[in-house]
């Protein structure tokens, strides 16, 4: 029995759109396409094994063979009477979402996890949510994973994000910024190499500010230096530390006189590309007018 040919071409259309959308929107299109096979008579010795579910499985729309359930993040069918975009796994729920959604925007549901709370696995490694979890042991089929416990898992400090060499003129102001994540939270000080003490010291126009971020169980600092002197020129040293260990990371900084070579190649540098800018705005500027006049 041949298929008319507008149905072919329906069959063919809906294959390219599976091939140019994301993954989780294949099995939708699959779906709308077996629809008019219906569910018929339950046989799950017939029904193919389900491979790579990280998020475990779940019945099919006629309730007999099993299918890889929807992760955190994927979307979802909110009615349960559908059957479209699939079923969340294992402690996740289909959620409606409408506060990141921007304006003239549809919402779309996503599978999210239940408990949101973080969890530390024997392997060491800390896990934002049970799911996540759940999505590692599918993965890497470790029969011996389990939970240590509720809470991030204990861990000595490490610098995600350290501090950067800076060059500079002498009065301006300049930061050294550096990123610290840990459990429990560390402590994060300043130093300058060859001088013992945590800054800032007695020193006026030195300051240190911290604050929690931007990953959780993260702490950011700033060194500031407002009105930068030839002496201050050095290494500076990002120090952290808890009860589990300690880790440092450090940079430079250069202070140049305003009348030295190099402000002076700075300045010739600066001018050069401003009106490189500057020549730029004006070709702009010619060619809006031209279009303008046709």
């Amino acid at each position: 029995m041949k298929l008319p040919l507008s149905a072919a071409l329906l069959a063919l259309f809906l294959v390219q759109v599976m091939q140019a959308l994301p993954h989780f929107y294949h099995r939708g299109w699959l779906r709308l396409l077996k629809e008019g096979d219906g569910c018929g008579l339950c046989q799950p010795h017939l029904c193919p094994l389900p491979t790579g579910c990280v998020a475990g499985t779940v019945l099919d729309e006629c309730g007999c063979c099993t299918e890889c359930a929807n992760v955190e993040g994927q979307i979802c069918d909110l009615d349960n009477t559908n059957h479209f975009y699939g079923k969340c796994g294992e402690d996740l729920d289909c959620l409606l979402d409408t506060e990141d959604v921007g304006f003239g925007e549809i919402p779309e549901p996503q599978c999210v996890c239940r408990s949101q709370g973080s969890l530390c696995g024997t392997n060491g490694k800390t896990y934002n949510n049970i799911c996540r979890f759940k999505e590692t042991f599918y993965t890497e089929r470790n029969g011996n994973l389990s939970i240590e416990h509720t809470g991030p898992c204990e861990t000595a400090p490490w610098i995600s994000s350290p501090p950067r060499d800076v060059q500079n003129f002498t009065g301006n102001d300049i930061v050294f910024g550096c990123e610290v994540s840990a459990y429990p939270v560390a402590l994060v000080e300043w130093k300058k190499k060859g001088i013992d003490n945590s800054l800032p010291g007695d020193d006026s126009h030195i300051s240190i500010q911290a604050r929690g971020g931007p990953q959780r169980y993260g702490i950011t600092g700033w060194l500031q230096i407002q009105g930068v002197k030839k002496s201050d020129e050095g290494t500076y040293i990002c120090y952290t530390k808890n009860q589990y260990g300690e880790a440092f990371a450090s940079a430079s900084l250069s202070v140049y006189d305003l009348d030295s070579p190099f402000a002076m190649r700075m300045s010739f540098h600066n001018k050069a590309t401003n009106e490189d800018e500057e020549d730029d705005d004006e070709d702009e500027d010619y060619e809006i007018s031209g279009d303008y006049n046709y």
